[in-house]
């Protein structure tokens, strides 16, 4: 019986509640279709600092690079906003994506018609499916450079920096991305005004050359902001910077209703990946069983089809989540005044019997 290992970190606020629920969800599916899950628990952000002193161990980094993947809940608690810089729990994150290389962030977006009057934007705006993919360079860019602060705090710098090499690799799943889709790729930059960026889409478009069935655009990162609002069907894959990523993937989970929906994934070459929802850890209502946990689960079917080559069981989850919402099923963030919420647990029940 063929077995994977998957790391778990449930991480800080609402994280260890909708984690409970993608775990229900592979639990139930490696019964369906016969295999074996070995779940290992680690801790990361400030469940590790409270535990170890520091936002993740070098200990934890070894374990998750044995995985065949890593799901994880959410980190960050303003409690910990004091603490120096290096010790706050979102450095877990950055350190976790340059250890073990995982450059290549996804982030689907994807409008249901069951949720199309949860969506700000206005029926002609969105007279289609809105089905976005976001591919964001991880490890490089603003995040990753050299930062500056100045003896008496007056000034400081940060430095976006990216190299030839880093672009091709994110541009190279970007496009794979696209024809597996509608075949369109819009790189966002700011090449009016950065030398990163001009380099940035030099080298993007001598990847589309490998690529000629896949048609190419690019757009400045201010007016991608605006397109997304007032044109968003034009997109297929957005594919960006890690700053710009961070930013305009934020925005596109607005369009689709609740950020509580969207999952993400970031992948290393070797197809070891971290699947996360996008949102935060929300400490205002952890322990509330209020949370939504659709994004961690669609972050699971992201797992099973990007690390596990199961294609199969991401679509099966993928099923079950349309079934529950087309049955009118909500969660707090989704339901209207006259409606009754589901809780975490049993929200993550249905989508689990739906399977």
């Amino acid at each position: 019986m063929k077995s994977y290992k998957i790391g778990i970190l449930k991480g800080d606020g609402i994280g260890p509640e909708i984690v409970d629920e993608g775990i229900k969800v592979i639990k139930k599916l490696a019964l369906l279709n016969g295999f074996e899950i070995e779940f290992v628990d680690e801790k990361i952000g400030g469940d590790a600092i409270d535990t170890y002193g520091v936002p993740i161990t070098d200990e934890t980094l070894d374990v998750l690079g044995s995985c065949d993947a890593i799901l994880m809940g959410s980190v960050g608690d303003p409690k910990y906003d004091q603490m120096t810089p290096e010790l706050r729990p979102e450095k877990a994150l950055l350190k976790m994506r340059k250890t073990l290389g995982l450059f290549a962030n996804i982030r689907p977006a994807k409008l249901y018609e069951a949720l199309k009057a949860h969506s700000p934007l206005k029926p002609s705006i969105i007279n289609g499916e809105l089905d976005i993919c976001v591919v964001r360079e991880l490890n490089g860019g603003i995040y990753f450079g050299k930062q500056v602060e100045s003896e008496d705090g007056q000034s400081a710098s940060d430095e976006m920096a990216y190299s030839v090499p880093e672009v091709k690799r994110i541009a190279k799943i970007a496009f794979e991305m696209a024809m597996t889709r509608n075949k369109k790729v819009t790189s966002v930059d700011k090449a009016n005004v950065l030398s990163s960026s001009r380099l940035w889409r030099r080298t993007v478009i001598e990847i589309s050359k490998d690529f000629p069935e896949v048609t190419l655009e690019h757009l400045y990162v201010d007016n991608a902001a605006m397109q997304l609002i007032i044109n968003p069907m034009q997109f297929d894959v957005i594919l960006t910077s890690n700053l710009f990523g961070d930013i305009l993937s934020d925005e596109m989970s607005v369009l689709t209703g609740s950020i509580g929906l969207l999952p993400s994934a970031s992948i290393n070459e070797s197809k070891l990946g971290l699947y996360e929802p996008i949102h935060g850890s929300a400490p205002s209502i952890a322990g509330q069983n209020i949370a939504n946990p659709i994004a961690t689960v669609l972050s699971v079917a992201m797992m099973f089809r990007y690390s596990l080559d199961l294609h199969d069981c991401a679509d099966q989850i993928e099923s079950a989540v349309l079934k529950v919402l087309n049955a009118g099923h909500r969660t707090a963030d989704l339901a209207s005044n006259d409606q009754k919420a589901l809780s975490t647990s049993e929200i993550g029940d249905l989508i689990t019997e739906a399977l």
